[in-house]
């Protein structure tokens, strides 16, 4: 695990949250941000397409299916935690339940990064598990939204917020990454190879750089979230990480596989997730969704989860091995 914190892009993260908790005069201007932003989507993209198109299609079909199915069950899971156990209304528990079975790109970068650091090999396709992953918890948070919330502001019916779950950046740029890495192909992908894929770990660092100091500008409204959600933001990606650790196991995912499965299960997203519920739960308090995930959940996972999320893949590839 110490050895995990020595990695440069943790530090990076560290530095960024130390920045802001020191009051420093560090910025990135949010055009920069904004840019990385995009480029890490598309190179995360183009990595897995270009891997896809050396995958066969049958070593596809259950790693698919698992992971449609945690995006099912994590969410539904996440609100009746919420709402049995915390007492969160039903609009908020709708909306922090969207992101916490939805992902978050930049915790699968880390952990892939730790991977390639450890030369532990992964399958190729976990970039179209992701994207898999982040679409179905959208939808059925949105459902559980128009079937259990009466009351409230709409704004946008179904259909729009499908547009912005489909259509929204993060889902559109990785997307289309794996389309384009996978039509290239490896004899083709060498004009942009060095700038979307040679260079990824340093953009990394100086997007986590960034995040250190968004993440540290949330810390403040840990008060007003209380110690619910302060536990669920951290107990709720270990259960998830389990339940993805299983999954990857039993669909026949190797070890490096179902670490980042389990690792894509635990995140909770703060780009494609905000978004969507700003247009189906309006009504919803920002200050939870955002706090919860970008706050006390990112930095976890990418200080220590991404660790433990190894040990889970290892417990159990052990046991059904």
């Amino acid at each position: 695990m110490i050895d995990s914190l020595l990695e440069p892009a943790v530090l990076f993260f560290i530095m960024g949250l130390l920045a802001g908790i020191l009051k420093s005069e560090l910025r990135i201007p949010e055009a920069i941000y904004e840019l990385l932003s995009i480029y890490l989507l598309i190179g995360i993209g183009l990595k897995g397409g270009l891997q896809l198109s050396k995958a066969r299609l049958d070593t596809l079909v259950w790693p698919v299916l698992g992971t449609l199915g945690l995006g099912i069950v994590i969410p539904l899971l996440a609100y009746i935690i919420l709402r049995k156990l915390g007492k969160i209304k039903p609009p908020d528990a709708a909306a922090i339940a969207a992101h916490y079975g939805s992902t978050s790109v930049v915790t699968f970068a880390v952990a892939q990064s730790f991977l390639d650091r450890a030369n532990i090999s992964y399958e190729g396709f976990m970039t179209l598990l992701l994207t898999m992953l982040e679409i179905p918890a959208l939808i059925v948070a949105i459902l559980i939204v128009r079937l259990r919330v009466s009351r409230g502001p709409r704004q946008g019916s179904l259909g729009t917020v499908l547009h912005e779950v489909f259509l929204g950046k993060s889902i559109y740029l990785l997307l289309g990454g794996v389309i384009v890495g996978f039509l290239a192909g490896p004899g083709r992908i060498g004009a942009v190879q060095t700038l979307f894929i040679d260079l990824q770990k340093g953009f990394l660092a100086l997007f986590l750089l960034e995040m250190g100091l968004l993440t540290s500008r949330r810390l403040g409204d840990l008060r007003k979230i209380g110690p619910f959600l302060v536990g669920f933001g951290i107990v709720m990606p270990l259960i998830s990480g389990i339940l993805g650790a299983v999954v990857g196991d039993l669909t026949g995912l190797s070890i490096g596989g179902t670490m980042l499965l389990a690792t894509l299960a635990a995140s909770a997203s703060y780009i494609a997730a905000p978004a969507a519920m700003r247009v189906a739960v309006p009504e919803a308090n920002p200050t939870y969704y955002l706090t919860a995930s970008l706050g006390i959940t990112f930095p976890f996972n990418v200080i220590i989860g991404v660790q433990i999320y190894y040990w889970f893949a290892q417990v159990v590839h052990s046991i059904g091995g």
